[in-house]
């Protein structure tokens, strides 16, 4: 007959590897001058691997494309949400961050029973949740959010290019490269800048 003390510590892993689906979340667009921040969940299907996962990065914007249209094929389900650019000036990035991504965990199809986020932060969830550094290069599940956050906030700017090419945001993006710089100084700010960002205070002030 086995002990008490056995049963229990036969156990107690399971109160951190908790059994079932798990879900990977990462975010792209926390450093820009303008655009929303976004934030992806996905939960991966064993059944069918996906090759090439990895830091989205360090992979190829051609390669990342390639991904993210495999992923949305592959993966047992997924979900992307975004934090608006009036949010981030409202909440501060960081809280405006953590919102897109539990809107990204809250949108999944299927409740995970664990939830990896990338980084050393977690957003308020109710799922058991753990933050992994480097969980873009580490974490297969969390990669494939990587890319996908990546990928539709990029597709974003190009939109945003579009509508303001005056700004560049095809090329950086959103990032205070000199280019966007002197573009803010020359044209001003737009609706999608973020107004708590200090270079953009500043042309504004």
């Amino acid at each position: 007959m086995r002990s008490r003390k056995s049963l229990k510590a036969e156990q107690a892993p399971l109160m951190w590897d908790t059994p079932g689906l798990v879900a990977g979340v990462d975010e792209a667009g926390r450093g820009p001058l303008a655009g929303p921040v976004v934030a992806a969940a996905v939960i991966l299907d064993d059944l069918h691997p996906i090759k090439g996962l990895g830091d989205s990065k360090v992979i190829s914007p051609r390669r990342r494309e390639r991904l993210y249209d495999e992923i949305l094929a592959k993966a047992l389900c997924c979900s992307i949400a975004e934090a608006s650019v009036e949010e981030i000036d409202r909440l501060n990035i960081l809280q405006a961050t953590m919102l897109a991504m539990r809107r990204a965990v809250e949108g999944l199809r299927l409740k995970p029973a664990k939830v990896l986020v990338d980084g050393n932060r977690l957003p308020t969830l109710n799922v058991l949740a753990e933050a992994i550094v480097r969980g873009d290069a580490l974490v297969p599940a969390i990669s494939a959010a990587s890319i996908l956050a990546k990928v539709y906030r990029d597709r974003l700017c190009q939109h945003l290019h579009q509508e303001f090419p005056q700004y560049g945001f095809a090329m950086h993006k959103g990032y205070g490269t000199a280019e966007h710089l002197a573009a803010l100084r020359e044209h001003g700010a737009c609706l999608h800048h973020r107004r708590s960002f200090s270079p953009v205070a500043g042309v504004l002030g």
